[in-house]
């Protein structure tokens, strides 16, 4: 045994290795950062300032996280926006893709070319396909303008992502339309293992299907579904590319991640950009450690 273990971390030693230099120390280095006033055009002189990027009155967490001033700040407004798209597209895409998924456990004529051609958004790049939707949706040349104007459904363009009122959700229609395949993907193959017998035997007592997807399909299902929506959740949380392409610099559409991209790499402030990016991984991962302990909590309530 103890040799087995041996070799087990001798294999594993030049992986850890390389994560420590790829991954590790460009991360300790980012929270070393957060704790000085680095700027990008001096990098060699700094000095060190404590949490003073975090909670002084010039910090992220200067006005009280619970009063209205900080979530007017553009910190504040970055985290409201991740979050405002985190839930409603995870919520979406989980719906969706469960339906999709279902139809696509269907046996029909051609089910292997739709599950196929179902694939293709999730496969496109975000970046080609945060381009293509942002044509599309073009204020004056856009696809979408002109039918709505066509139907009669709108009398003047609407400028999908650069209004306020319109940018965040067509960002978040965007991403569902993206990453539906993906959900449905995962979902599918949860699908795919399920016992057959159980539902022949609901087909022959003559149980509704809906009452059969309830108490079977679901339950039979709801762990590989929770870890399809936290990989979903924690993705989504650090969304950058998506938002930045279609809207740019926004600030009503700004994520965490965006955030941090503009105050380190625009305004060159490496110090509150750090503590940024140090805050964005902290809220991260305990929104998941939290989201995993109510779903368990819950999923013990059904068990008993």
């Amino acid at each position: 045994m103890k040799n087995r273990t041996q070799v087990a971390w001798t294999f594993l030693a030049p992986m850890l290795i390389l994560m420590a230099v790829v991954a590790g120390w460009p991360l300790l280095r980012s929270v070393w950062f957060s704790f000085t006033d680095t700027n990008i055009n001096n990098i060699a002189e700094y000095s060190y300032v404590g949490f003073d990027n975090y909670f002084s009155g010039w910090g992220l967490f200067g006005p009280s996280i619970l009063s209205r001033e900080f979530w007017d700040t553009d910190w504040g407004i970055s985290i409201k926006n991740t979050f405002q798209f985190s839930l409603v597209s995870v919520l979406l895409e989980t719906l969706l893709g469960l339906a999709v998924a279902m139809l696509l456990n269907q046996e029909f004529k051609g089910r292997a070319w739709v599950r196929t051609a179902v694939l293709v958004p999730w496969a496109i790049p975000t970046i080609v396909s945060a381009k293509m939707w942002g044509w599309i949706l073009h204020d004056q040349f856009g696809l979408i303008n002109q039918l709505l104007l066509d139907a009669g459904l709108i009398s003047s363009k609407i400028a999908f992502t650069a209004d306020p009122a319109y940018a965040l959700w067509t960002v978040v229609g965007v991403d569902v339309w993206k990453t539906v395949p993906f959900m449905a993907l995962l979902i599918l193959a949860a699908l795919q293992t399920l016992p057959k017998d159980c539902y022949e035997a609901a087909r022959v007592d003559g149980i509704h299907p809906l009452r059969v997807f309830w108490k079977v399909t679901l339950p039979l299902i709801r762990y590989p579904l929770l870890v399809a929506v936290v990989f979903r959740l924690l993705d989504a949380l650090r969304v950058f590319d998506l938002i930045f392409v279609l809207t740019s610099n926004s600030s009503s559409t700004i994520s965490m991640s965006g955030f941090v991209r503009r105050d380190m790499i625009d305004n060159g402030n490496l110090g509150t950009g750090s503590a940024a990016a140090t805050s964005l991984t902290v809220i991260i991962f305990v929104t998941a450690v939290l989201f995993m302990k109510a779903a368990r909590v819950r999923f013990n309530e059904e068990s008993n």
